[in-house]
């Protein structure tokens, strides 16, 4: 009887590295799984390993299901859900952990550990640990087959869509192109006095709305979802419009230039505090050249918000002088030589007639002004002949052309205020 019971005692002590073994979870320490593994030999190394490997699939499946149930979960509900996918990816990973020491055994054990290094290389990725030359091979062999099927399965899907996608761009294409067309013609009639650049900035505006309204309809052809992309677009909008309102401000400024059109390409104005030869615009700046040659980019903001002179913009101009006599001299003379000498330039318009009129009693001078007409081109020729003209003439009449004077008169100091 005793000899029996030793007999059972016996086998029981062997057999209880085996079934503890056994025990298949993630909350067994590494530490005590090894020494479970300790002195098993090939086959049971496998039963174990085969054991794990079950245990490792079915938490991958329960990983990719709590991963689509937080995707499809509410917004109230996603709390819940990240707890649980976070859950599931916590367990998979210990369990592979574990999962990597008993391939280790198996494999010090002489066993044939390649499908199990493929799972780890799914799950876990490439390490040290799990690297394996027929491992990686059965891994790239098992991508290559699941891609044929997949290519299989979805290739005529692919091509109707790419074919869609392809074809509503050709469609759109043309409708850009057809209504550009209709807002050239639109804006290039004779009514509609507009500059050539805001007739093109209109015109391409126009197509690349069009054809970006055909590039979101494809996508939506081939059933990319268009709510991220277009919330993109808004925020990209918002931060582009806030880091660059100096920049949209001069943009718009730019557009009620090129459509009010205060000046155009080649005219003489002054904005913005620059006088120059308009020899560019742009929807940002206009590009003036000064007198002495030298360009000014001027930002439309300024040159809008401020005021605009065009010098050219009318055919003739007056030319504006003030001329001083003494007052010792003769007015009804002086205003006759002046009036002689204006008809006599030959760039001095007839029509409007000339105005020579006594302006104002100076402190030093009688003020004289001479108000002919010209060409606007002819500007300055009259203003600088004329001047040079009355000098002359002037000093040949004998008429006194003063400069700044003061007259100071002595009067007799009674003697007792000097004493004083």
């Amino acid at each position: 009887m005793l000899r029996a019971f030793g007999w059972i005692v016996a086998c029981a002590l062997a057999l209880a590295p085996a079934l503890s073994a056994q025990a298949v979870s993630a909350d067994v320490p590494i530490d005590e799984l090894s020494s479970r593994l300790e002195g098993l030999d090939a086959s049971q190394l496998a039963q174990r390993a085969e054991e794990w490997k079950a245990a490792v699939e079915q938490a991958v499946v329960d990983r990719d299901k709590a991963a689509e149930a937080l995707a499809d979960a509410a917004e109230g509900d996603r709390p819940a859900a990240q707890e649980a996918y976070g859950k599931a990816r916590d367990a998979l990973a210990e369990l592979s952990s574990r999962f990597a020491l008993v391939v280790n055994a198996l494999s010090d054990a002489g066993g044939d550990v390649t499908d199990l290094r493929v799972l780890l290389l799914e799950v876990r990725g490439v390490d040290v640990g799990n690297l394996d030359a027929r491992a990686m091979a059965s891994l790239a062999e098992k991508w290559v087959t699941q891609g044929k099927d997949w290519l299989i399965e979805n290739a005529p899907g692919m091509i109707v869509r790419a074919v869609a996608f392809v074809l509503i761009l050709l469609v759109f294409r043309v409708l850009s192109g057809f209504s550009g067309g209709i807002v050239r013609r639109v804006v290039g009639g004779q009514r509609v006095k507009m500059s050539d650049l805001l007739r093109t900035f209109f015109v391409n505006t126009v197509r690349k709305v069009v054809f970006l309204l055909g590039l979101l309809f494809a996508l939506k052809a081939i059933s990319v979802d268009l709510t991220p992309i277009l919330t993109g677009i808004g925020v990209l909008g918002f931060v582009v419009g806030f880091a660059m309102q100096d920049t949209l401000s001069n943009f718009a400024a730019g557009i009620m230039v090129l459509m009010y059109r205060p000046y155009d390409i080649g005219d003489v104005v002054n904005a913005g505090g620059v006088t120059g030869k308009v020899t560019a615009m742009s929807l940002v700046s206009t590009t003036l050249t000064t007198p002495d040659n030298q360009s000014v980019i001027v930002p439309n903001g300024k040159i809008w918000g401020g005021t605009i002179t065009n010098v050219t913009a009318n055919p003739t101009r007056r030319v504006d002088m003030t001329i001083g006599i003494g007052y010792g001299d003769d007015v009804d003379k002086a205003e006759a030589v002046l009036l002689e000498l204006v008809k006599a330039h030959p760039k001095v318009l007839a029509e409007p007639a000339p105005v020579i009129k006594l302006g104002s009693l100076g402190e030093s001078s009688v003020d004289l002004l001479v108000r002919p007409w010209c060409k606007t081109s002819d500007y300055w020729d009259v203003l600088w002949d004329l001047t040079k003209a009355i000098k002359l003439r002037f000093d040949e009449d004998g008429i006194s052309i003063p400069f700044p004077q003061r007259d100071l008169h002595l009067v007799d100091v009674p003697e007792r205020l000097l004493k004083a």
